[in-house]
């Protein structure tokens, strides 16, 4: 009984999250209430309370679904002798724009954090939350062009700690520039060429 009664908690959170994604995604987060939610998903706002402390606690959790794999992906960088640390960069940011091609759900995350969320209020902690994801990811680049000059020998032009938040800058603007317009052009091959211009001109070679 037990684990059933887990396992139905289990999928009450994961409707809940779905619900979050197609209401944020209609309507937009600051006017989204967790009633919306909670009517969107055949639930009681009482189980949104049991699984979320507030609506910027469910929208967390909902994005960590979607960046979670990209974070681990990046902090994997560096580790195995054998791999080149560019290549492995360049694997882990493609890694996250071939989730949002072709993950439906990664897409609507992306397009709700990027397009549809309004930093005001209770959505402040959502802002810390970003913040937290950008820097962390922004270390794990700098992290991973330190050691790649290392290995290669390579001064770059740019010290990695200032070149890290320019290439996560032209990440992110490749992925909120697409999302206004995915039949603009093609993310992969356009963030692809984008990379390795960039750390080309940081004085890499591929």
């Amino acid at each position: 009984m037990a684990r059933r009664t887990k396992e139905e908690a289990l999928a009450t959170r994961q409707q809940l999250l779905e619900a979050a994604q197609r209401v944020f995604s209609e309507k937009g987060v600051s006017r989204t209430s967790l009633q919306d939610i909670a009517l969107a998903a055949g639930a009681s706002r009482g189980a949104i309370y049991w699984h979320f402390k507030n609506k910027a606690d469910l929208f967390n959790a909902m994005m960590e679904c979607a960046i979670l794999p990209i974070e681990q992906a990046m902090q994997q960088i560096g580790h195995d002798p054998l791999q080149d640390p560019l290549l492995e960069l360049e694997r882990a940011i493609l890694l996250a724009m071939r989730s949002i091609i072709s993950d439906e759900s990664n897409r609507v995350i992306f397009d709700i954090a990027t397009l549809k969320v309004e930093y005001v209020d209770e959505l402040l902690v959502v802002k810390a939350r970003h913040v937290q994801a950008y820097s962390a990811g922004t270390r794990e680049m700098q992290r991973s062009l330190q050691e790649a000059a290392a290995r290669r020998g390579v001064t770059p032009l740019i010290p990695p700690e200032l070149a890290a938040p320019g290439l996560h800058a032209l990440m992110a603007g490749l992925i909120h520039t697409w999302l206004l317009d995915p039949t603009g052009f093609d993310l992969m091959v356009v963030s692809q060429g984008a990379i390795r211009t960039y750390l080309t001109g940081l004085g890499f070679q591929f």
